[in-house]
Order: C-alpha cells, then structure tokens, then sequence
C-alpha cells in the first residue's frame, strides 16, 4: 500500500468518577465515554524507518520524537509484531493540547489501527499490555466508536446502552490542564462510582441522568485553569443547553443539546462571545 489515511475522534467523558488508587499509582476509574465527529487525522505512506511530521492548526509545539505517543504507539506495534520497515507518518492536529478529549491517547489508538493494515500484520488488541502502556485512555480509543462504559484503570471496556438522539457543543478556552498535575491535585481519590446507564432514555431523561453524575477531577482543573468556570457558565446560561460538564481532566467542557442544527446554533452564538476560544459543534458516534 502506497497511502493509508486515518481519523483519530476526539473522546469525550461525559462522567468520571474517580473511585480508588492502586498501589502502583494507578488511578480507577468509572466512565460515560463517547466519541465524536472531530479529531486529528493520520497518513501513513512507505519510508525506510519510522518517522513522524505533525501539521494542522494545533501543531505548534507537538513534539515529532519519542515523547509522542504516535511513534510509541508505532514502535510497540513493530516490537510486538516482528516488523522491521519503516513508515512516515503524518499527523494532522486538530484539537487543542492537554484538552480533556484524548487527543494524544486518540492519535496512538489510530496509529495502531492503520499502521497493522499497512504492515499487513494483525492489531494490537484493545486489551493488550502495550496498549494500556501507552496510556490508560488508548484502550477505549480503540474500542470505539460507539459509546462506552469504562471502568478500572481505563482497560474494563464495555459498549454503553444506546443514547438518544442528541448532540454536544464542545469548548475549550485555549489553556492546558495536563492530566498528570490535575490527578496529582486530587484531594478525594476514592468515591462513589457512576450510576448505571439506563437503557431505552428518551433526551429528557439523558439530561436528568447525566445531570446527577460528576467528574470528580473538576474541583481540581478548575483551580489550575479557572476559565473553566468561565465557560460551563456562558453554557448553562444557553435556552437549548440541557447540562454542561467537563470531559476529562480539561480544559475542554461540554454542552449537552438536542440535535445537530442547535449545536451548530449554540456553537455560533458562544464562538461570536468569545472569539479567542475553540469551540465546535460535535455529532456523537454510534456503534
């Protein structure tokens, strides 16, 4: 094969609940995960070894060596499968840095896909020790698309009850909040897990359920970037915005509406307020 192209979705926590610590420092975890119509983009096309170029309009500072988990993500897949040739690969940055939304842990998931069709060998599964190595967020990237229920350190995947029609606005302020520092802030480690997922909720009562779960990492990214709280309140004052909440460590906090039209809608009105943030209207994927 001469040229493989590749999307990386954006993975969005619509809960998180931070229920223990191992003893290896491991955090666990109980998660409403779904992804969606916007992410980064991975070409692959022949090279004598592995290398990494980074573009789009999140490039800016992205590393192109082994700090990034696409050439980690590369590497572990040659180590494992026995592959000794190369592949340039060319990744297409669309979403911020440090975001909450798995950018990095996405960009490693699609690595893997598309660099075992273009070797010719098989995938990594999601379960596999390499896998969880790169990151307690790259199982569940492979996992998708559909919605997910993760638990443990990130590596219990199972598929979610199918979620009604809705959509997401997703804003970010532009400021990072890595997740190593947000964990590290962690003052409650152990609570209380996320609620079962009921099947068959019409959108009223999505918005009733998630409104009643947490992200437990929220009291601490908002004490490392407070903008967060400037955007989850210019959401909640939206007509259409059913609940708000954050994805991940941050800084990216979602909207939960009814449809694409009101997102796009809702997206427009928060990105003429504020023109310096990222703001995007977001289609869920199903399975």
């Amino acid at each position: 094969m001469s040229r493989l192209t590749a999307d990386a979705p954006a993975k969005v926590n619509l809960t998180l609940h931070v229920t223990g610590q191992r003893d290896d420092g491991y955090h666990m975890l109980d998660s409403l995960v779904v992804f969606v119509d916007l992410g980064d983009r991975l070409t692959v096309q022949p090279a004598p070894d592995l290398r990494l170029t980074v573009g789009g309009p999140f490039a800016q500072g992205v590393p192109t060596d082994e700090r990034n988990l696409v050439l980690r993500a590369a590497h572990a897949l040659a180590r494992v499968r026995g592959v000794d040739r190369g592949a340039l690969l060319q990744l297409e940055k669309n979403l911020p840095h440090a975001a909450g939304v798995g950018g990095g842990s996405a960009d490693a998931a699609a690595t893997l896909t598309v660099l075992a069709k273009f070797w010719g060998v098989a995938p990594l599964p999601a379960d596999h020790p390499e896998v969880l190595a790169l990151g307690a967020d790259v199982p569940a990237c492979l996992s998708g698309p559909g919605p997910l229920h993760m638990t443990g350190m990130g590596d219990h995947i199972a598929a979610a009850p199918a979620l009604p029609d809705c959509a997401l606005v997703l804003v970010n302020p532009r400021v990072e909040t890595p997740t190593p520092q947000v964990f590290k802030a962690l003052t409650s480690r152990h609570n209380d897990p996320m609620a079962a997922v009921p099947d068959d909720m019409t959108f009223d009562d999505f918005a009733v359920w998630l409104a009643d779960q947490r992200n437990d990492l929220l009291d601490t990214a908002r004490r490392i970037a407070p903008d967060i709280d400037r955007v989850l309140d210019r959401l909640r004052r939206l007509p259409a915005v059913k609940t708000v909440g954050l994805s991940g460590s941050g800084a990216t906090c979602w909207a939960l509406v009814g449809d694409m039209a009101t997102a796009r809608l809702t997206a427009r009105a928060v990105q003429v307020a504020e023109m310096a943030w990222w703001v995007a209207p977001a289609a869920i994927q199903r399975a």
